[in-house]
């Protein structure tokens, strides 16, 4: 294997843990929320208006700390791509598909509009 293909290997796998640990962190985490807040009821006897309180901040908690790890981790994923140049260009001159655009007049810019005078 060449230097770069070695890079390579070694990148994906510490991207793969990566992952692998954050995304066991926040399982680590979103449990130990749970288990507070059910601790929390249980220890409240059935005031119900302090139990819907813990159990809507538990739930915000745990869907903000997974939607956060998730973005983080798209975004992360993305730019990586990107950066790697595995992303398809837009190159002038050329359509989305990556097919050259038809010369002529419609393949021009349209002019911008006339400006007013104060």
């Amino acid at each position: 294997m060449s230097r770069d293909e070695t890079g390579a290997v070694r990148d994906t796998e510490l991207e793969k843990d990566r992952a692998r640990y954050g995304l066991i962190a926040v399982v680590m985490s979103n449990l130990a929320i749970a288990g507070v807040a059910i601790f929390g009821v249980w220890r409240l006897d059935g005031d119900k208006a302090v139990i819907v309180g813990v159990l809507t901040a538990a739930f915000t908690a745990v869907s903000s700390m997974t939607t956060a790890y998730l973005g983080i981790k798209a975004i992360s994923n993305t730019a990586r791509s990107i950066a790697l140049g595995s992303a398809p260009r837009h190159e002038p001159g050329h359509t989305a598909a990556g097919t050259p655009a038809p010369a002529g007049p419609a393949a021009e810019a349209p002019a911008p509009p006339a400006q007013r005078a104060p």
